[in-house]
């Protein structure tokens, strides 16, 4: 393990005993925060009992869903956000101030739209996560280097080899970037509106036993979800730097 490894894994291993300390001493209330040796054994017996499973297929069904769209759609967007740069100056207050929407205030609109499943929280996860990808793609594209672009006309390569081989080797860093924050957006997106407004999910889980006191297992959900989305970013982290060694970047 590398030193800066090392130096994570001891802060991490510091802060747990930390916590556990205080909390066996009494320093903190049990209702507020349970013993982390606590948390864990009640995340593993919500994954060996089962009663997590339904609920989580619920919620990363939705959030796959929920990405696979924002991700395509949002890479679309920005491709013409580029080619239609009239568009991209007239959008560009609206991009800018995005974020600024409370977006649960389309929630009633979705439900008349799709009715009471799980689309209308799919929907919540697309427009959180769409926005991020598009400007990202946007970012990308008018970052590749335009000789570049003359070198791929001088050698006649096809508007498709010039894609492939220049424009997306050239924006892979921006469209990375708008991916692990289309993913990080979706699940925020998702797990909020099952915390709100859903009767199933993780959300709801986490939001239902912290209703119920049930401290030591409203922690185990977060535990489990942090675990597992921890592990996907940790996958796409380590898919781009293969990625950027194949292409002898760093």
């Amino acid at each position: 393990m590398s030193k800066p490894g090392q130096i994570r894994l001891a802060v991490v291993a510091g802060v747990v005993l930390f916590l556990e300390f205080i909390c066996r001493v009494g320093w903190v209330d049990t209702i507020s925060l349970a013993p982390p040796t606590k948390i864990v054994a009640s995340a593993i017996g919500l994954v060996m009992s089962g009663e997590i499973r339904r609920d989580a297929f619920l919620t990363f069904s939705t959030v796959a869903g929920s990405i696979v769209s924002a991700v395509s759609v949002g890479f679309l967007m920005g491709l013409a956000l580029h080619r239609f740069p009239l568009v991209r100056r007239f959008l560009d207050p609206f991009l800018a101030s995005y974020y600024s929407i409370p977006t649960f205030v389309f929630y009633p609109f979705f439900i008349v739209m799709f009715g009471l499943n799980r689309i209308p929280l799919m929907a919540i996860g697309f427009i959180f996560a769409v926005v991020a990808m598009a400007i990202n793609t946007l970012s990308g594209m008018q970052r590749v280097p335009r000789v570049w672009l003359r070198t791929a006309q001088m050698m006649r390569m096809s508007r498709i080899d010039t894609i492939r081989k220049v424009i997306m080797p050239a924006a892979a860093p921006y469209l990375f970037t708008g991916l692990k924050l289309a993913i990080v957006y979706s699940f925020i997106g998702v797990i909020a509106g099952e915390f709100i407004l859903s009767g199933a999910g993780l959300g709801f889980q986490i939001a239902f036993s912290y209703n119920s006191f049930e401290t030591a297992k409203m922690y185990g959900y977060l535990a489990i979800l942090l675990t597992l989305v921890g592990g996907l970013n940790l996958y796409i982290y380590s898919l781009e730097k293969r990625i950027y060694e194949r292409r002898g970047g760093r």
